[in-house]
Parts: C-alpha cells; sequence; structure tokens
C-alpha cells in the first residue's frame, strides 16, 4: 500500500466503523424500546440511566431541557447547555412566583432527578426542598451529590402516592414528570392535595397538541408512538388537559390555573444535547464502548422529539396558581 492511500484506507475504516455503529444503534433503537408497564418500568429507566452515568456526565446535574433566551447576549448560540439548564430553573422560579417566598420556606420537589432544581433552590433561594423519584438510583446519587448543610434532601416516593400529609409544603414544584404518570388526575390531586392553602404550584410539562387542535396524520402517529414507547411514557398530556385536570382536582379548592409555553425558549436544547457528545467526548469515551453504543440509541428518540416539538405535535407547557387560602 502506497503512503498516500493510508490516509484514503483510514478514512474509510472510519467510515465504515461510524456506519456500522450507527446501524447497530438503530436495530437496538426499534428493538429495544422502553415501553411504559408500570411504575417499576419508569424506575428501572431511570436507574439504568443513573447508573450508566452518561447523562450526568454529558449534561450536569440537570435532565431537563434549558431555557434559552431570544434576544440580547443571553441568546442561545451564547449560551453553554449546562447554564441554559441552571437558566431554567430560575426563570421559572420567578415565573411562578417561587422567588418570592420566604427563606425556609417547604417545597416539594415531584421527580427530582439527581437533585440539581433542588439545589439550587435551597442554595439560591434558602428554601427548604424535599426532592422525590420513583428511581432509588437517582435518589442515592441525588443525596451523594448534595453538600452538608445544604436544605434539600430526598427520599424514593411515587408521585401517585406521596407519603406526605395533606396541606403540608408551601410550594410544589414538578419538571418533566408528568408524562411518566399513568393517571394525570391523580397526579394533578396528589401535587394539590399536599399544597398548603396560600401554596404556590409550578410545574413544567411535555406536552401533546390537544386533540381540539386538530388530530394526528399518519406520521404523527408514528412518531408519537416513538416517543411514548422509547422512553417509558404512557400519555402525555395537552396543555389545557393538565390545566383542567389541576383546576378540577377535588383538591385544588377553587384554584386557577395559568399556563404558559415555552416551547420556542427549551427547542434548542434537543440539539444541544447531542452536541454535547461532540463538545465533551471524554465524557463518553471515559466510560467505554457501550457508552458510545448508548449515545448514539438515543439519539433518535431526541432528534424526534426536536422535530415534535418544533412541529407543533408537542409543546413546552408551564403551569402555575396559588392555592385560595381558608376563609
Amino acid at each position: 500500500m502506497t503512503l498516500l492511500s493510508w490516509p484514503l484506507a483510514a478514512t474509510v475504516g472510519v467510515g465504515a466503523l461510524g456506519c456500522a455503529a450507527v446501524t447497530l444503534a438503530a436495530r437496538l433503537w426499534l428493538k429495544r424500546r422502553r415501553r411504559y408497564e408500570s411504575a417499576a418500568s419508569v424506575a428501572d429507566a431511570y436507574d439504568r440511566w443513573t447508573n450508566d452515568q452518561l447523562l450526568e456526565r454529558l449534561w450536569g446535574d440537570h435532565i431537563h431541557l434549558g431555557y434559552y433566551r431570544q434576544s440580547g447576549t443571553g441568546r442561545s448560540r451564547h449560551q453553554d447547555f449546562r447554564v441554559a439548564k441552571e437558566t431554567f430553573v430560575h426563570e421559572l422560579a420567578r415565573w411562578s412566583g417561587l422567588d418570592q417566598l420566604p427563606p425556609g420556606s417547604t417545597v416539594l420537589d415531584v421527580g427530582c432527578g439527581i437533585g440539581g432544581s433542588a439545589r439550587i433552590l435551597a442554595k439560591d433561594y434558602g428554601l427548604n426542598v424535599l426532592g422525590i423519584s420513583i428511581s432509588p438510583a437517582q435518589i442515592a446519587r441525588a443525596t451523594a451529590l448534595t453538600p452538608a448543610g445544604l436544605t434539600c434532601r430526598f427520599a424514593v416516593m411515587d408521585a401517585l402516592a406521596l407519603e406526605i400529609d395533606n396541606a403540608s409544603v408551601d410550594a410544589v414544584w414538578s419538571v418533566e414528570a408528568c408524562p411518566h404518570m399513568p393517571d394525570k388526575q391523580r397526579y394533578a390531586d396528589e401535587l394539590l392535595r399536599v399544597l398548603k392553602p396560600g401554596g404556590l404550584l409550578a410545574v413544567a410539562d411535555w406536552n401533546r397538541r390537544d386533540p381540539a387542535d386538530g388530530a394526528m396524520d399518519r406520521r404523527e402517529r408514528w412518531v408519537m408512538r416513538q416517543l411514548l414507547e422509547q422512553w417509558a411514557h404512557p400519555e402525555f398530556a395537552s396543555i389545557r388537559g393538565l390545566q383542567r385536570h389541576l383546576e378540577q382536582s377535588q383538591q385544588a379548592g377553587g384554584m386557577t390555573i395559568e399556563t404558559g409555553d415555552w416551547t420556542n425558549a427549551t427547542l434548542p436544547s434537543w440539539i444541544e444535547s447531542i452536541l454535547e457528545g461532540v463538545r465533551r467526548p471524554g465524557a463518553i469515551l471515559g466510560l467505554g464502548p457501550f457508552a458510545v453504543l448508548q449515545g448514539l440509541r438515543e439519539t433518535p428518540t431526541i432528534l424526534l422529539m426536536r422535530w415534535a416539538f418544533a412541529t407543533g405535535l408537542m409543546q413546552f407547557g408551564v403551569f402555575r396558581g396559588r392555592k385560595p387560602s381558608q376563609a
């Protein structure tokens, strides 16, 4: 082989390996779905995501999407993905009014992940936070990452059966947890049951287009099936649907729920989450060949999510409200 043919051979070899990896990942994506079966299937999925460390290595303390300001020096192309995730927490705290709670107020973080939001709410706002997740691995990791003396703690708990007294917390915070709930009304009931009169609600959710705004076509139905079956989602609520569940709950006490659509502000997160693998190759390579394959395996779902949110099949809804005070 001549010297000049070595670069060509290397390029072909790398290309062949890349194609083989993509083909294998695609096969795994199609065959190894994570269909929702029960709460145990959700816990198992998050245990695996936590224990393989891939998401934490790439995305840091936060699994949720980031918030990208659309103008000024904070616009998306100037904002680091991990910074955008922290920005999201502060934006939701400000929008919902949690930033105005007195220090020491109690907050329940439903679906806390590995504790990134809880730590910000405790450190930056002086709140006393209990984070809960159905995943024992997430709770163990959240506890390990939390410095001593920070006013947040974590517990394994089912959001549909909260082991918390009625009217016992000053605020309820829940980010991207509702898609895993098979009973959306019960989810709403539990969030409001534990909220004190006068307490604040802050919810952020991946929402489907409301059926009243148009039925899904054949392509959308296929995409929706992938979004549900790849990441252990039983169903998505629409923004108006979840708003109704919250307002019509027997625990609401006449509560009014305001909503917002943060789709545009969060949309860059999907591509940014993939680009983190390019920016931080050591984060993946340091975990071994399986992590590379795992990263490739998640990419099709991420791209479908981006398409769904960009085309209006999905929306990023935010929900806020104050529970009426008792007379």
